[in-house]
C-alpha cells in the first residue's frame, strides 16, 4: 500500500474516538507506526485543541473535542464531529 486517505493523525483520532482508553502499544499497532510516534501525534492533537487527555494512575483516558474545525482550508467548514461520523460504529 503506497498510500491512505486518512494520515497517522487522522488514523489515530478515530481510533481515540472509538476507543478512549486504549493503551499506546495497541493503537501504535493498529495505526501501523511506532509507539514514540503515536506519542508524538497524541502531543500534537492535544496542543491544537483536538484532543484532551486525563492521567489515571499509569493509564491516560482521551477525550476527542469533536466541536474543533477542520485545518486544511478546504475541509475548515467542518468540524471533527462530521469527519468522525463516518466512522461511528452502528
Amino acid at each position: 500500500m503506497s498510500w491512505t486517505f486518512l494520515s497517522n493523525h487522522g488514523h489515530v483520532i478515530v481510533q481515540i474516538s472509538q476507543q478512549p482508553d486504549v493503551k499506546l502499544t495497541d493503537l501504535a499497532a493498529q495505526v501501523g507506526v511506532t509507539e514514540r510516534r503515536i506519542r508524538e501525534i497524541i502531543a500534537d492533537l492535544r496542543d491544537a485543541g483536538y484532543l484532551e487527555v486525563t492521567k489515571s494512575g499509569r493509564r491516560n483516558s482521551y477525550r476527542v473535542i469533536e466541536g474543533m474545525q477542520l485545518r486544511h482550508s478546504a475541509e475548515s467548514k467542518h468540524n471533527l464531529a462530521e469527519l468522525l461520523g463516518i466512522f461511528r460504529r452502528t
